[in-house]
């Protein structure tokens, strides 16, 4: 019986002393509690991912191969593998180090170099051309790295080399999508090649990326340990067999939730991380009585506590009394700092100062835009003052057709909800209630609205939501035409309006802030238009 552990843990970009450390003590502690022969860490776990145009950088790449050899000195009586960028010969490579007794036995170079989606490796990474087989107890293990695995011929190689095991080292990010897709490709390898296989992946949230971690190992008979439980640092121990090519996990935490489960569980790692990693002492958002706002306390409160966020109700005179009523209820169930700060002076300043210049001009989206914006100068003073980041409450439907308004409720460092779908938001706020009640019936149930005129509600600007969030995302996450959408029964005037509107909002969402990506298709990394384009889609 060979012992391995699994080094699925957070590790922060650019923290680079701070990674090794973290892997000195994990490997101390794999081979003195545990007994284990082998740790490995994920993908650049030493520079983190994705360290963008830090690996662009010679020192930056430097100092992470000079914090590899101090891991290896470090280290003794157990194998370590650790992921990170390597500068040989003119060129940086995806690596992995495999370190043994204060050596590096073995060094291997991604071979298959992603460039799609969020993906820009080969903008920062040489692609390597060879197998690495380490031989660790009368075992020959193939190293690769994540995209590796999912290229056969790659994998394919490194069995022909002599591996008679496969370790894969990965940072892939989170969807349900593409958790479900990593589990079908590990058991596929290990059955096609009739070779077991050991995957490592990152967790924790990076700007806008999230990764869920879920290690786990094939055997060739297509059985599988795993996945373990997703978004939890874990230091996962697992044996295996080699006369029945078996695999045996310490532990029987595995993961079990649905897709709901583990889209909510992203977002609270993803908000946690990015307050944690960038060092604010807390958040705060305004909690307007709405669906959307109310999500994203609940949200917020899980990844921080209830002591480190508050919520600022900004009534104006088109606010209902149960957009009030609701938000003080939410901000007691949670047990958050909550204020009432009335815009209604600000509100009525603007207005007099801008009313000589729009005499003769009927109120339109001005008017109701000065609110959001008023709203927004009241948040970001309490951020400045306070310390505490902002949070912005939008959700995908509205940032992709622009329902929102430039420097008013767009404004804030941070957007839980802007790669959640507004259909999406009805049933996460389910599923959270199912839980706990923590976002009042009465909220979820009311028409949504803006509250900037008397009687608004967002169906006078918008088709209703399942209407519209089909169309996006068949627009936005299928890449289907208009006339495709038509096709597929939905009203061509509707198609055009909509398509229409998010071609147009461009500019705004460039300006947007950043939010977790837990689609296929997300609003930042994944969508890059251009701003200025006389494109338009043609219905027929």
């Amino acid at each position: 019986m060979i012992r391995f552990a699994l080094g699925q843990f957070d590790f922060t970009v650019a923290d680079v002393r701070g990674n090794a450390a973290r892997m000195v003590e994990q490997a101390q502690l794999a081979r003195e509690t545990h007994g284990a022969r082998l740790i490995a860490f994920p993908e650049l776990a030493i520079s983190g991912y994705l360290a963008e145009d830090l690996f662009l950088r010679s020192d930056f790449v430097a100092e992470c191969m000079a914090a590899v050899d101090a891991v290896a000195r470090a280290v003794s009586g157990i194998d370590v593998v650790v992921g990170h960028p390597l500068a040989e010969g003119g060129r940086v490579y995806n690596a992995l180090s495999w370190l043994r007794d204060g050596e590096v036995i073995g060094r291997y170079r991604k071979r298959a170099l992603p460039n799609y989606t969020v993906f820009d490796e080969q903008r920062y990474f040489t692609p390597g051309a060879d197998a690495l087989v380490v031989e660790l107890d009368g075992l020959r293990i193939g190293a690769l790295i994540c995209e590796d695995l999912w290229e056969l011929e790659h994998a394919r190689a490194t069995v022909e080399a002599g591996a008679q095991m496969l370790l894969c080292i990965n940072a892939s990010p989170f969807d349900p999508e593409n958790r479900a897709r990593r589990i079908d490709v590990v058991k596929a390898r290990a059955t096609q090649l009739k070779c077991p296989v050991l995957y490592v992946n990152l967790v924790g949230g990076q700007d806008d990326l999230v990764f869920d971690g879920g290690a786990m190992a094939a055997a060739p008979d297509g059985s599988l340990v795993g996945p373990t439980e997703a978004f939890a640092d874990a230091l996962e121990v697992i044996d295996f067999e080699p006369a029945s090519r078996r695999w045996h996990l310490e532990r029987t935490r595995f993961e079990s939730d649905d897709d709901l489960a583990l889209t909510y569980r992203a977002l609270v790692t993803a908000t946690r991380d990015y307050i944690e990693k960038n060092h604010f002492p807390g958040v705060l958002l305004g909690l307007s009585g709405g669906i959307d706002s109310a999500l994203t306390l609940a949200i917020a409160v899980d990844a921080l506590g209830a002591e480190r966020v508050s919520a600022v109700m900004m009534p104006s005179p088109y606010t209902a009394q149960i957009s009030l009523s609701e938000a003080e209820r939410q901000a007691k169930l949670l047990g958050v700092s909550y204020q009432v700060i009335s815009i209604e002076a600000p509100m009525r300043a603007f207005e007099a100062q801008l009313a000589p210049l729009f005499a003769g001009r009927a109120a339109d989206v001005t008017e109701e835009n000065l609110q959001s914006r008023c709203r927004a100068v009241t948040l970001m003073a309490l951020s400045n003052k306070l310390g505490a980041m902002v949070l912005t409450t939008g959700n995908k439907s509205e940032m992709a057709v622009g329902y929102a308004t430039l420097y008013g409720d767009m404004s804030g460092g941070f957007a839980p909800l802007k790669d959640i779908y507004k259909t999406h938001v009805y049933r996460l706020a389910h599923w959270r209630n199912a839980r706990s009640a923590v976002i009042p019936e009465a909220v979820i149930e009311r028409p949504p609205s803006a509250e900037l005129r008397p009687g608004q509600t967002d169906q006078d600007s918008l088709p209703p939501y399942a209407v519209l969030d089909a169309i996006l995302s068949r627009f936005l996450d299928g890449d289907r035409s208009a006339a495709q959408i038509v096709a597929e029964g939905y009203d061509a005037a509707t198609v055009a309006q909509v398509i229409g509107l998010v071609l147009r909002s461009e500019y705004k969402r460039r300006q947007s802030a950043p939010g977790p990506r837990v689609t296929r298709r997300s609003l930042d990394r994944d969508r890059r238009y251009p701003i200025t384009s006389a494109w338009r889609p043609v219905l027929d």
